[in-house]
């Protein structure tokens, strides 16, 4: 009859240097015991590691064994306690949900009331990391939801954003987070910074008529082809080569590119869905090496336009179109598809895509996104998918691209 065997927990806590884990191993390899699990995690250069062991009772409990592990440890100069562990399953549950937090600063007490909310609901916070230290902090908390209280979880943390002024971005914990291969982009607002209707209404003293339409349509006030139609007609008479210039005066939203960079090397195809126009667009597309553009099309007669647009208009319909068209070219799953924008027009195709992300977005489009980003830097929407500051930086400076720029303080 074979002798039941027993466990405990090692757990080694001090300043993290080389060799801590080599020392404690040629320990525990010459006591012959069973390795059941292993965790570890630094901070600040502080190591708190911990290794679940099996043997038999005549080893853990012999005070040799004791003797040499806590002998190795300190003479590398940390901390170490040696106790018996319980029968929990050695490999924990999947977590059912990730939480994701975004602030300039994370606050103790934005993270309290988070806590706070996150407990009254019975949830438990199995894990939590850093994703970010720039442009924003970011923390990334796995937890287990009970049943049924996953809408009431995303409710309390919602107000918990808006009253900290924090975004909080809950997902499922499933493969499908990390399955994602198609992301498509609204453009004015979003990919670049301002509205490519009014550059060129300005060219014709009418901006400030066309943003007014514009901000009404975007708020979902007004139907989107109909304002679209009447913007576009005070262009009548422009000159075609005004395309051109606005074009090239387009300034992107800092972290485009850091995120489109990050996203190819992921494997994703990348795509913009917009409401603009695809003569001012598509040098930009292509500057970007971009695999998809749908976008309205401006009348040109005689090298001026009409103050029309011809073809399909990609009004709010047409661009949950252009998504699901854009995932049947690429052959990926509309779950594994990801949608971001920035006003009302963007509703359908965020309710379409697998993951719909509201970009400084109108209260409107915010009530229907998975998640809600509020700080202007596209890059991060790249901690909502699940990548570290670390990992795109790292990946950068293997390119030679890339840098952090300094931000002025709010």
């Amino acid at each position: 009859m074979s002798t039941p065997k027993v466990s405990v927990l090692i757990t080694v806590t001090g300043v993290d240097q080389p060799g801590v884990t080599s020392a404690l191993f040629e320990v525990l390899s010459r006591h012959n015991v069973e390795l059941l699990n292993v965790e570890q995690v630094v901070i600040r250069g502080r190591l708190t590691l911990g290794v679940l062991v099996s043997a038999t009772s005549e080893v853990l409990d012999d005070t040799a064994f004791h003797d040499e592990v806590t002998a190795a440890i300190h003479r590398v100069g940390l901390d170490v306690t040696i106790e018996p562990s319980d029968d929990s399953p050695i490999i924990r549950e999947p977590s059912t949900h990730t939480i994701v937090v975004l602030g300039r600063p994370i606050t103790a007490e934005a993270f309290a009331g988070l806590s706070r909310e996150v407990a009254a609901l019975g949830v438990n916070i199995d894990l939590i990391r850093g994703v970010s230290d720039y442009p924003v902090t970011g923390l990334e908390l796995r937890v287990s939801v009970p049943p049924g209280a996953g809408r009431e979880l995303q409710t309390a943390l919602t107000r918990v954003a808006a009253d900290q002024r924090v975004d909080v971005a809950v997902e499922d914990t499933s493969l499908a987070r990390r399955a994602k291969r198609l992301i498509v982009f609204d453009v004015d607002s979003t990919l670049i910074q301002g509205e490519v209707i009014e550059m060129l209404a300005a060219r014709v003293g009418k901006e400030a008529e066309v943003a007014a339409i514009t901000e009404a349509a975007m708020r979902g006030e007004l139907d989107f082809t109909a304002s679209l139609q009447q913007r576009v007609a005070t262009l009548a008479g422009l000159p075609a080569a005004v395309l051109d210039e606005v074009a090239d005066e387009l300034e992107l939203t800092p972290g485009a590119r850091t995120t489109l960079r990050t996203l190819r090397r992921l494997g994703y195809q990348c795509g913009v869905v917009s409401g603009g126009f695809r003569q001012v667009i598509e040098p930009l597309a292509e500057e970007l090496m971009l695999d998809f553009v749908a976008a309205n099309r401006l009348e040109i007669v005689d090298g001026k336009l009409t103050g029309r647009v011809v073809g399909e208009i990609i009004d709010r319909a047409g661009k949950a179109k252009a998504l699901r068209d854009f995932a049947a070219q690429a052959g990926v799953p509309m779950q594994q598809t990801v949608a971001v924008g920035d006003g009302a027009n963007d509703i359908d195709m965020l309710s379409a895509a697998g993951l719909g992300v509201a970009f400084n977005a109108k209260p409107a489009l915010r009530e229907v996104a998975d998640a809600s980003l509020t700080y202007p830097y596209l890059d991060t929407v790249l901690f909502i998918l699940g990548v570290t500051r670390g990992e795109i930086e790292a990946a950068d400076a293997v390119d030679g691209v890339g840098r952090r720029v300094e931000i002025p303080p709010e």
